[in-house]
């Protein structure tokens, strides 16, 4: 490891590899420090993270940010201080990108800057969601959410462009009640487009161009990207007119495309030249995936061989093609997980087939579910920025931004992975 410089900020410690414009100290200084410890990097924010906890030293000062940060041992181990090393392993460290222009912010030691306001893991403030975009997914999700949100979820605002569908859901869903009247459910509140952003999670629920039925042999998510695009590019936009700092959730397909676009066209300023002072990665979240594990549990059943799967079972990847299940992530048997990759990938078609669009489990495993133990700080499937790119995968939103589950990878099953984002990578640029 070169030279570590160390520094004070605002009570914080900071270290770098790499010389900084602050107050410099020594290190016999910086191991006795006791409050907040930072480090500093500087990557392309094109391909990085802004911020995220340190859980291993070896992602201390990354340079090149990709998949390999999914595995335990990421890279060849660096040699590090031996207390800097033990504030990592108790997670006292957190990594901060100085290329993005406004990362001092995270460094103010004021809760609206971090990502604490967003979790309701010890049961403190309760967050306000809002949902834009009332058809079959977005209005199952309110109810999922009215129905699930009671001990994380103070309000569900709700809008829609048909004023019809506000009220309907402002009914429907406010007259859901237990008999155990000492219950209290979060109020649905009808919202004007002004309010949207008067939140901390903002759930992009808006698709059109949904082929109807009889379409099943055509990518649906494909097909929805066009004009969901333009839509998200609209409340992107809009989102960095409003300075947003909550959480910009998109459940609408293909998730991780639309993530994709919302990260690019909200950090463009109005001249068009990309500035990064839009929402930051960390911000930006899809949720497609939950339903894909889901799929994969219910078809796993049938197969002894994947007895364990609602455990050690795992989803990587896209709601649809490109998806990749690993049957048990400690002992991976690709046959059984091509099986099963296959069966969620068609499972909806299996619904179209019925006479009905498949838009429930997605609203509630992929959109409820996953949402609400986003706001308790749990484990949940939904894309996170990697390299670049959003992905999904396993992950959890901290204080400190997001910290992705890592594992001990069976190499044909990295290999995969790899491919689905390079397939969704390549997907993207051709969009």
């Amino acid at each position: 490891m070169d030279k570590l410089f160390y520094y004070v900020y605002n009570e914080n410690l900071l270290i770098s590899n790499k010389p900084y414009n602050y107050k410099v100290i020594d290190e016999n200084s910086a191991c006795n420090f006791k409050h907040d410890i930072y480090t500093l990097f500087e990557s392309d924010p094109g391909k990085s993270r802004s911020i995220y906890p340190l859980c291993t030293k070896d992602l201390i000062f990354l340079e090149n940010e990709d998949l390999n940060i999914l595995k335990n041992n990421p890279c060849e181990s660096k040699t590090i201080p031996v207390w800097l090393e033990k504030r990592i392993h108790d997670n006292k460290v957190t990594a901060i990108n100085t290329a993005y222009p406004d990362y001092e912010q995270y460094l103010n030691n004021s809760r609206s800057n971090n990502y604490d306001r967003f979790i309701n893991s010890n049961g403190g403030k309760k967050c306000r969601v809002n949902v834009i975009g009332l058809g079959d997914v977005g209005g199952t999700l309110v109810t999922g959410l009215r129905l699930l949100g009671s001990e994380c979820i103070s309000e569900i605002g709700i809008y829609d462009k048909d004023p019809k569908k506000i009220k309907r859901w402002e009914y429907e869903c406010n007259e859901i009640l237990s008999p155990d009247t000492s219950l209290i459910f979060p109020e649905v509140i009808p919202l004007n487009e002004a309010e949207l952003f008067n939140c901390d999670y903002f759930v992009f629920c808006v698709s059109v161009g949904v082929p109807p039925l009889g379409c099943e042999n055509t990518d649906v998510r494909l097909i929805q990207y066009s004009g969901n695009s333009k839509i998200i590019e609209y409340y992107s936009k809009l989102a960095r007119k409003n300075k947003f700092k909550g959480i910009f959730a998109v459940v609408s397909d293909p998730v991780d495309l639309l993530c994709n676009k919302a990260f690019m066209e909200s950090n463009k300023n109005e001249n068009g030249i990309t500035d990064f002072e839009g929402l930051k990665p960390e911000q930006i979240r899809g949720y497609g995936l939950g339903v894909m594990f889901a799929r994969a549990a219910y078809y796993a059943k049938q197969y002894a061989e994947a007895e364990n799967f609602i455990y050690k079972g795992r989803a990587f990847g896209p709601h649809g093609r490109g998806l990749v299940i690993a049957n048990d992530i400690d002992n991976y048997n690709n046959k059984i997980s091509e099986i099963l990759t296959a069966a969620a990938i068609k499972a909806n078609l299996e619904i179209r087939n019925c006479g009905f669009k498949p838009f429930v489990a997605p609203a509630l495993s992929s959109g409820s579910l996953s949402i609400i133990e986003t706001i308790k700080g749990n484990w949940n499937y939904s894309t996170t920025y990697i390299g670049g790119n959003f992905f999904g995968l396993k992950n959890r939103i901290t204080g400190k931004g997001n910290i992705i589950e890592t594992y001990d990878f069976n190499d044909q099953l990295f290999n995969k992975i790899q491919a689905s984002y390079a397939e969704q990578s390549n997907l993207f640029k051709k969009l």
